[in-house]
């Protein structure tokens, strides 16, 4: 397993930006996928974003396309979320999550990752 370390939540306005950061991605096989999740009270976990960090695949949920960007920065050993038109219904819990492997089409299911940051809160006002 790989310890992540998940940061960069607050409190913003709706249309504002935050910008979420996972360090300790190690770009070691157990983390060449890591994935963004979100959990919003009440609600179950849904995978946001995912990508290949040995490549420049990345996957994204609808909701969130066009509006958020998941990136790398190798020297950093960090993956990163930029949130950007954020919406009331973006609110949640996030965390960072990382995996050896992951389905094309099963990337957003958080079985298939089994290292976990501690999550970071973003809350969005109207």
């Amino acid at each position: 397993q790989v310890q992540l370390v998940d940061s960069g939540g607050g409190s913003v306005q709706a249309g504002g930006s935050l910008r979420l950061s996972c360090a300790g991605a190690r770009y070691t096989y157990s983390s060449q996928y890591v994935g963004w999740f979100r959990q919003a009270p009440g609600k179950e976990r849904e995978g946001v974003a995912s990508i290949y960090t040995r490549g420049d695949t990345t996957y994204y949920a609808d909701s969130v396309k066009g509006r958020f960007t998941i990136s790398q920065d190798r020297a950093k050993n960090t993956v990163y979320l930029q949130m950007d038109s954020l919406k009331p219904e973006d609110t949640g819990m996030y965390y960072c999550a990382a995996s050896a492997w992951v389905g094309i089409n099963t990337w957003y299911r958080d079985t298939e990752y089994n290292s976990w940051g501690q999550g970071t809160q973003v809350t969005v006002s109207s």
